[in-house]
């Protein structure tokens, strides 16, 4: 029974007929409505999503340094304005104020995505072709959608049971940053012994303290997901549950309790992300920070390969009854793959990541283009923050990049050392569980926004950022 009483079966036959309706509905009204592009945008902590995000509308809104998304250099777009988000139910993702951070006299970073959510900016667009003079200009929204990539991990959790799930959480965390010290509390621990919720909330903890560490150190798999980023989940018996050994499951018992608690993080927080929101996306830009993950060593990036086929595997509906029941033969159309922070590279070594960036997500790619969706990879700077300069070395000239340090907003050269042409020269490596770089030591620099004095009609300076908004959503307008 529900809690007003309906039985179940009622209302799941209930559920279904209004689905039905809603889609019969939409259906019918389309043709009259205008179009939708409900944008997805997501990637691992740090990889640039609300950066991406600002500097992607402050782009399309003044479109002077958008030569590659045609529909802008054609002079297509008539104008471009921000409307009220069509779902009165999610935070509006706060693009003044994160604009306002980044063209500031002194600008900063914005804070990171916490949370889903969502911002609607229209386009006027005056239609091109042999009808092009026969009709007027269309408004077209693109409803863009902001989630963290790490709930987007947590997909992989619903195939699997909790003794599942322990045995591999159990694995990684050896040699991972704080995973000893959470194995050693749980070596002290008896998963048949009646559930102490003192000591689930230390085991919780412990375990919450090891995916932190793990995930500054550049690791990627980090689940589940909101253990991370809690909200007001934090300090809920759905978040207050942590990996075991093997266990009878007796009645009361520690054990039997976490994988309660487990089934229901996997009910009540996963599957809602996923039907609410994810089976609504059309496009979806997965942005990766790869050059955090060769600085982090081998082990961090064969961790990411292997999180972004997980990731991908969000987009192969088939795999699993319940994403075949939400998307019911819809498809993301387009996926893109964005290797971030492109200008703490010279432009000489962009190709190198671009190309490191397609080896690493093979699997996942190859997967995705399996299941009929149109994927490209590319590295890209949302909002540019050095300038290219050549420098004398004692080896030769040296390309690097210059620009405002974070800690100290001091100005520096940067030479993150020379990508591998052969993507397989670093991949090769971490698949076979090397340690660390043999020949050569990555570097990363944090640098901080430049200030910027931008001429009218112009939008923040990036890199390929038009580019990839030709790939998403160029086609549409």
């Amino acid at each position: 029974m529900n809690r007003d009483g309906t039985p179940l079966v009622i209302a799941a036959i209930a559920d279904r007929i209004s689905r039905s309706v809603d889609a019969v509905t939409d259906t019918v009204t389309a043709p009259f409505t205008d179009p939708v592009i409900r944008l997805g945008v997501t990637g691992l902590s740090r990889a640039g999503k609300t950066v991406f995000i600002t500097a992607l509308v402050a782009n399309l809104m003044n479109r002077g340094r958008m030569p590659q998304l045609v529909a802008a250099s054609t002079g297509a777009i008539q104008t471009a304005y921000l409307q009220p988000q069509p779902d009165d139910t999610l935070p509006r993702f706060d693009y003044e104020t994160y604009l306002g951070k980044l063209t500031s006299p002194d600008p900063t970073w914005p804070e990171g995505t916490r949370q889903i959510s969502e911002l609607r900016l229209s386009l006027r667009v005056q239609p091109t072709g042999l009808l092009s003079g026969l009709t007027g200009p269309r408004t077209i929204h693109i409803d863009i959608v902001d989630y963290p990539g790490e709930w987007l991990l947590d997909l992989g959790l619903l195939d699997l049971s909790y003794d599942e799930w322990s045995a591999a959480a159990i694995s990684r965390a050896k040699g991972r940053p704080m995973g000893d010290a959470f194995l050693a509390e749980l070596a002290d621990v008896d998963p048949d012994a009646d559930l102490d919720e003192v000591q689930a909330k230390s085991l919780a903890a412990s375990f919450t303290a090891h995916l932190n560490a793990s995930r500054e150190a550049g690791f990627s798999d980090c689940t589940p997901g909101r253990f991370l980023m809690p909200g007001d989940l934090a300090g809920s018996p759905v978040l207050t549950f942590a990996p075991l050994p093997p266990h009878s499951g007796a009645r009361k018992s520690l054990g039997r309790e976490f994988a309660r608690r487990f089934e229901s993080y996997k009910r009540n927080v996963v599957k809602p992300f996923f039907r609410d929101h994810f089976a609504k996306i059309d496009r979806q830009i997965v942005l990766v920070d790869v050059l955090s993950a060769i600085h982090a060593g081998p082990p961090a990036i064969e961790d990411l390969r292997g999180a972004m086929a997980a990731i991908l595997g969000a987009f192969r509906p088939g795999r699993n009854a319940f994403l075949a029941r939400l998307f019911q033969g819809r498809r993301v159309e387009k996926i893109l793959f964005a290797a971030t922070k492109a200008d703490h590279l010279h432009h000489s070594q962009h190709g190198q990541l671009t190309a490191i960036t397609e080896a690493l997500l093979r699997d996942a790619k190859d997967r995705a283009d399996f299941a009929g969706a149109q994927t490209a990879a590319m590295s890209i700077a949302a909002l540019r923050t050095t300038v290219e300069q050549t420098i004398d070395h004692r080896d030769g000239p040296l390309d690097v990049v210059r620009g405002r340090l974070l800690e100290n907003g001091k100005q520096a050269a940067f030479y993150p050392g020379k990508l591998p042409s052969d993507p397989a020269h670093l991949l090769g490596p971490a698949r076979a569980g090397a340690e660390k770089w043999l020949d050569d030591d990555y570097q990363v620099m944090n640098f901080a926004p430049a200030p910027l004095d931008l001429k009218p009609g112009d939008g923040p300076p990036h890199i390929r950022l038009d580019k990839a908004a030709q790939f998403l959503i160029g086609d549409r307008l």
